[in-house]
């Protein structure tokens, strides 16, 4: 492992995620809405430490080993978080260091679960910075980092699979460098698109901006504390819908399909969009069903809020937390099984999904013939048995991470209902969740402590747990 290399890595990234502070403070002399100089503050504090920790270091790396991978990601997430609570705490939005933790948290990790009210009074500045961060979040600024290394003299091969949440499609191009570019310049497309789709449906353009932004990122922090329920146009929801959908498929299937011309049988012919596509349509088909038995809820609330719940984005109009309890109990099952790999969403992702369940069925039918060789399968390709267990592995640490969150949440004096919907809604990078901290709610009431434990959650699922519990093994750390 080469710690000064970590160092240096991890000070360059500080220094990038700085420059990020001044662009709101832009926002904020252009808006004349004030706090330019906070920002302005915040982003030099931030940079200089930055700078400090790639002086310590020395010269950049001329290689990182997949170890350093890992500690920098697991770092970068942790480290970066702290120091976005810059802005809210030289601001004076926040009342506490800890929400002001929770904030950039949640953002950052594209959680998009909030402690701040008043968002329509809101300095613009702030509105830009917290959709800001989850834009940033949402792809990752580590493979933001990895296109741009090179330049400074670092590779970034084990940045990248450390980061990009797997499985994953092969590698788009021969050299990481380029993938990640790639990987950037769709995500800005369609970032681009969706603000200009949104402004042209009839949002202000700065609205436009942040909603196209934590679109595109899954994350789900609004400009306004009723969400998209302030928009009274089905035209607006509709299209945020469009755009969860398409930001929470495989970016690396968008650029296969974009390659070749945005053909749509490039789409269909992979099965894990096939099976996101088959559930979302049964789920938004069954909540609906629900909810218009028990005379509760439109089909345009239905449909927004079923996809902004299983793609983990977090948008509402409407508080589906007063839906009746199937619905609600269906809702918390779409956050574990999220969007698809590779995409910005959280959750366990459709294809991890898709695998244990016909993993399940092949020892099923195994029940009935011991001696057949049946084998696990995605579309035409065999997975291996190593790639089935860690799935597995994968599956029970998640799980017991939750468990575990909940717990501990609970210990602090949350209700259960509560308790266990934040950490699901943590842990999945969801959001909103349901009774105290459903979407016509925030976290502000939790106890500081529980929402110190929801940030753990809110970093592990982002780390997607293994990134984490490979760090708490002593071989990692020797030689």
């Amino acid at each position: 492992m080469h710690i000064k290399g970590v160092v240096w890595t991890l000070g360059a990234l500080i220094v990038l995620f700085a420059v990020g502070m001044f662009v709101p403070a832009l926002v904020a002399l252009y808006y004349q809405s004030g706090h330019a100089g906070e920002f302005v503050l915040a982003g030099l504090l931030v940079a200089i430490f930055g700078v400090a920790l790639m002086t310590w270091a020395g010269e950049a790396p001329s290689q990182l080993s997949h170890k350093d991978g890992f500690l920098i990601v697991a770092l970068a997430w942790v480290v970066l978080s702290l120091l976005g609570s810059a802005p809210f705490l030289t601001t004076g939005v926040t009342a506490s260091l800890i929400d002001a933790l929770f904030e950039s948290t949640s953002g950052l990790t594209t959680t998009g679960a909030t402690i701040l009210t008043g968002l329509d009074n809101m300095p613009r500045a702030i509105l830009f910075w917290r959709s800001m961060q989850e834009w940033l979040g949402g792809m990752g600024i580590i493979v933001l980092a990895v296109a741009v290394m090179p330049l400074l003299g670092v590779g970034g091969m084990q940045l990248f699979r450390a980061e990009t949440p797997g499985p994953v499609k092969d590698k788009l191009t021969s050299r990481v460098t380029e993938t990640a570019k790639v990987l950037w310049f769709i995500y800005l497309g369609i970032t681009v698109v969706t603000g200009v789709a949104l402004w042209l449906a009839g949002m202000g353009l700065f609205e436009a901006i942040n909603h196209a932004m934590t679109t595109v990122a899954i994350g789900g922090f609004s400009t306004h504390d009723a969400s998209i329920g302030h928009y009274d146009s089905l035209l607006i929801r509709g299209l945020i819908v469009v755009f969860m959908l398409v930001a929470g498929i495989n970016f690396t299937l968008h650029f296969v399909a974009l390659r070749k011309g945005f053909t749509i049988s490039t789409y269909w012919r992979d099965e894990e969009f096939i099976t996101y596509i088959k559930w979302l349509f049964i789920l938004i088909f069954l909540v609906g069903m629900i909810t218009f038995i028990s005379g509760q809820g439109t089909w345009d609330e239905v449909i927004f809020n079923t996809v902004a719940v299983a793609t983990t984005t977090g948008f509402a109009v409407s508080d589906y937390a007063m839906w009746p309890p199937g619905a609600t109990m269906l809702l918390l099952m779409a956050m574990f099984v999220g969007a698809c790999a590779g995409s910005t969403g959280g959750g366990m992702k459709v294809v991890r999904v898709l695998l244990l369940f016909r993993q399940g069925m092949r020892e099923v039918r195994r029940l009935i013939h011991p001696h057949a060789v049946i084998h696990v399968k995605i579309g035409k390709h065999s997975v291996q048995g190593p790639v089935v267990q860690a799935l597995w592995g994968f599956f029970v640490l998640y799980m017991v991470c939750f468990a575990v969150i909940a717990g501990l949440v609970a210990m602090t004096g949350v209700d259960m209902m509560t308790a266990i919907s934040a950490a699901a809604a943590a842990i999945t990078n969801t959001g909103p969740g349901f009774g105290d901290v459903g979407p016509a709610s925030t976290y502000a009431s939790l106890p500081d402590m529980a929402k110190v434990v929801l940030m753990f959650g809110m970093i592990l699922g982002r780390l997607e747990i293994f990134t984490f519990f490979v760090l708490l093994i002593p071989e990692f750390w020797r030689k």
